[in-house]
């Protein structure tokens, strides 16, 4: 960015962190906490969701906060029916004679519990402790339409020009956003084709300054079943006549992964080479202490360094859930008439989600084990996303907030995760800038038990927010430079 550029970039940075700041406690969080507090389960694993309403309720409780910012003109309503998850569009006009458009991206869909949470938390029941809100869905990604509309706000009350700001919330994302492309369809002509993309589901290496994604993994989920019997029958009678249906299935995941290393075995779900990408280690990062590991766990990868780059552009496999296998307490003598898993493999980021899926099917489908009835059901397939080069213009208002803020440059590195929106806007509008950060950082614990939103770091994306919005305005036609 020129030097004429930069001087177009108004405000004060403390002013801006203040009156975020001011914004999160005073009005932010008590929406927030009533957010948390509704089971707004994603279609995966709330079949009846249309006639539970969470999802509803969530979607209205959400609009209802955004139309009373003091944002002169600004729009919320919310998108479904016909059997599609409800889209939250919030919709802030440009000020200052700015032109063009910035969107933001979020989700309000959420996992299930997952797992005990620890004495005094639980998943629908928010609790603050400190700088840290607990419960479901306050990292994961309840916290973004409130960071997304408030850096509109501040931006206004320091009267700073900027563009025109669409912040997009979306239902199924944690389903694999089935229904995002329809809504994205059918909002063609007023999304238009917006000058920065900007998502706030990713996550954060440290919470000392600023983080960009440089990739994101893609996914697969599928079910594998494996059935011997029509009914359970006696283990004594059946055993070392009848297969046991666990054990062909584990026969099956071996055609996937190697069981001693856990290294994945068809050569259709690895990258072609390993992209150099630009990636930042924080001297704070351990990975023994990033996640909740018992004590002498053999971590895989040979340096914390080396398991960043195996978690971003590594093929992994993860059995998420069973079904056919009782609780340990019910289990009696009968050999099992079948066996299913549920299975998630991430994909290096430059993989294509179609012909790993093919692959899939036939590896596990061909020859099955000892004649068994083998059913495969893959359930989504995701695509994985590269960032392209960052734009100047785009590098120094996300640098200048991190320095403002943490009064250091920010870092980047490449998420084990999977955001199916990046890839499918990097399709739909080619060369457009695509910004990912988020607040998901080291024992935020999203998806499992005992997730929280870290606050200041909430605060922080809501002003880097702010400044790249106000950046893409300084780009505006007749803008001062």
């Amino acid at each position: 960015m020129s030097q004429e550029a930069s001087r177009s970039i108004r405000g004060d940075g403390g002013e801006l962190r203040a009156r975020a700041h001011r914004s999160w406690e005073d009005d932010v969080l008590p929406a927030l906490v009533r957010y948390t507090a509704i089971p707004c389960l994603s279609p995966d694993f709330d079949e009846g969701w249309e006639a539970s309403g969470h999802l509803a309720e969530a979607a209205s409780l959400l609009q209802a906060w955004a139309e009373g910012k003091a944002v002169d003109g600004l729009r919320a309503e919310v998108l479904g029916g016909s059997g599609r998850t409800p889209l939250l569009l919030v919709d802030a006009p440009a000020t200052g004679g700015r032109t063009g458009t910035v969107l933001v991206y979020g989700h309000l869909d959420k996992q299930p519990p997952l797992g005990e949470w620890r004495d005094g938390l639980g998943p629908f029941a928010p609790v603050r402790e400190g700088d840290r809100l607990y419960g479901r869905g306050t990292a994961d990604d309840g916290y973004a339409l409130f960071a997304a509309v408030t850096a509109v706000e501040i931006l206004d009350a320091a009267s700073i020009p900027r563009p025109r700001v669409v912040v997009m919330v979306e239902a199924s994302e944690e389903s694999g956003s089935p229904d995002l492309p329809g809504h994205l369809d059918a909002l063609g002509a007023t999304l238009g084709s917006p000058d920065l993309v900007v998502c706030l589901d990713s996550g954060c290496l440290s919470y000392d300054r600023l983080w960009l994604t440089s990739s994101l993994r893609g996914n697969l989920v599928a079910t594998v079943s494996v059935q011997v019997l029509t009914e359970g029958v006696h283990s004594g009678g059946a055993g070392g006549i009848v297969p046991t249906s666990f054990r062909l299935l584990r026969l099956l995941l071996d055609r996937l992964e190697d069981p001693r290393t856990g290294e994945v075995r068809l050569a259709a779900l690895h990258a072609d080479g390993r992209p150099e990408r630009s990636q930042t280690v924080p001297p704070s990062w351990n990975a023994a202490e990033a996640f909740p590991v018992v004590p002498g766990l053999e971590l895989e990868g040979t340096s914390d360094e080396d398991r960043l780059v195996r978690r971003a552009w590594s093929p992994v496999l993860a059995v998420t859930g069973m079904d056919g296998i009782p609780a340990v307490r019910d289990g009696g003598n009968v050999l099992r008439p079948s066996t299913t898993a549920k299975i998630s493999i991430r994909l290096p980021p430059t993989v294509d989600a179609a012909s790993a899926k093919a692959a899939l099917e036939s590896t596990l489908t061909a020859a099955p084990p000892s004649g068994a009835r083998v059913e495969v059901r893959v359930d989504g397939a995701a695509n994985g996303w590269a960032a392209p080069p960052i734009d100047a213009w785009v590098d120094h208002a996300f640098t200048r907030a991190s320095e403002e803020l943490f009064g250091t440059a920010p870092g980047s590195f490449g998420e084990g995760g999977t955001i199916p929106f990046l890839a499918m806007l990097t399709e739909r509008y080619p060369g457009v800038p695509l910004v990912a950060t988020g607040v998901l950082g080291p024992g935020s614990n999203a998806h499992g038990p005992n997730e929280f939103l870290h606050l200041p770091m909430a605060r922080a994306v809501t002003v880097a927010t702010a400044r790249l919005v106000e950046a893409a305005g300084a780009r505006s036609p007749g803008a001062a430079r």
